[in-house]
């Protein structure tokens, strides 16, 4: 189950909302880098060329000083950067919803900064330790001169991540920055969505026989399905002639006797099967964008909801939320098509629908814009824009929430 193609997904999506992997990966390779920048400077007639005198004409006490500086300063910006961090995720959770902490924790920006001054710092700590007096154990003075250089260098690109940081964190915190990022990762997940459809053949499903054997299966454990493998329960379907229903849906919370899929099959499945059909999903302590795009929407109607409360009273935020939601959808009107359901022949999926969206974006930002003008009559527009641009059965479906909403 670990080794599950669901279950490597999740990890790589846990690595990369996570504050220590590029640090870490950045302080291995500032291991690395001393150890050779050091055989450099014992070995220097390997070189090419050498570089001119006065870059390398620093004194014991003198490159001593310069690296026990660098370090120090470093690790004290570091320490500076982080609280910095902390301070203004703790300001968009109050301020946008604890949901949103997410998003700054998959910030490159962030982590890369952290693991830059970081690893400069460990690089100017190994240098220092290879800085040799006269007097050390009988052996002659050595500075590695080359080492220092590239310390001096670290130090000046630690100055310019610092800078970057500075500038980064205020953008990261503008509500407008996080709802355009939201509403662009929503088109773009809707976009893949869409294109998956597409290229998938569209196959009628197979019903499972009247004489089949039914069996429910539960994962153990309970969470919330951050991922879910359907091509290879569609591979263990064909295999071994199954019809698979598929009861959960991505982003949905599970409990650990919940059924999750039901197998109907000639004879029921071997406990190796069950173990196969469990280890394509994978579940966590929070819900994710990987798969889930409805958490997304989720995201912006908090946002909207927060905004259009009576300790905020922001109708701008909640209209730009809007906005968002309005290009998200539009995506799933108008891309290739529209959003459309896709049947795959022996695993009968719940796959998202353009009703399902309206649903969770608009239906359920309704209600906070009953209370502020603005925000009602910005609801009605981007409601009746869209249904300008839908056709056929989605026409139906926007219509039929506009209709609500005025019935309010």
């Amino acid at each position: 189950m670990f080794g599950s193609r669901a279950y490597v997904l999740k990890i790589a999506q846990d690595v990369r909302s996570s504050y220590w992997f590029i640090p870490s990966t950045l302080v291995v390779a500032a291991l690395l880098l001393s150890e050779l920048t050091q055989w450099i400077d014992h070995n220097p007639d390997m070189l090419p060329a050498t570089l001119p005198d006065d870059f390398l004409d620093t004194q014991v006490d003198g490159a001593r000083q310069t690296l026990a500086v660098i370090a120090q300063s470093i690790i004290g910006v570091t320490g500076v950067m982080f609280s910095i961090t902390m301070v203004a995720v703790s300001f968009a959770s109050g301020n946008f919803g604890p949901r949103l902490i997410g998003n700054f924790m998959r910030d490159k920006g962030n982590q890369i900064s952290l693991g830059v001054l970081i690893s400069s710092f460990v690089y100017a700590l190994m240098i220092l330790r290879s800085v040799q007096s006269s007097g050390d154990n009988g052996l002659e003075s050595f500075v590695p001169q080359y080492s220092m250089l590239v310390a001096i260098l670290l130090m000046l690109m630690s100055v310019g991540t610092l800078i970057y940081f500075l500038h980064h964190i205020p953008e990261t915190i503008n509500v407008s920055n996080i709802s355009a990022s939201l509403g662009r990762r929503l088109a773009q997940g809707i976009e893949r969505i869409i294109d998956t459809h597409a290229d998938r053949t569209q196959q009628p499903s197979e019903d499972p026989a009247k004489d089949a054997v039914e069996t429910e299966l539960s994962l153990g454990r309970a969470g919330y399905v951050q991922q879910l493998d359907l091509s290879g329960l569609s591979k263990l379907a064909e295999d071994n002639d199954w019809v698979i229903n598929v009861t959960v849906k991505i982003g949905s919370f599970v409990s650990s006797h919940e059924t999750i899929l039901t197998v109907h099959s000639a004879s029921a499945p071997t406990p190796e099967q069950c173990d196969q059909l469990c280890s394509n999903f994978a579940v966590g302590e929070e819900q994710t964008e990987a798969q889930d795009i409805t958490f997304m929407i989720d995201q912006l109607v908090e946002m909207a909801a927060r905004a259009l409360s009576p300790g905020v009273n922001d109708p701008f935020t909640a209209i730009n939320c809007l906005n968002w939601l309005r290009n998200g959808i539009g995506v799933a009107l108008q891309y290739k098509g529209g959003l459309n359901p896709v049947s795959r022949s022996r695993v009968h999926y719940r796959s998202v629908t353009l009703e399902h969206l309206l649903n969770i974006s608009f239906r359920a930002a309704a209600p906070y814009c009953m209370s502020d003008q603005m925000a009602r009559e910005h609801w009605m527009f981007c409601v009746r824009s869209l249904l300008d641009t839908a056709s056929g059965d989605h026409k139906k479906s926007v219509a039929t929430l506009l209709k609500d909403f005025e019935k309010a």
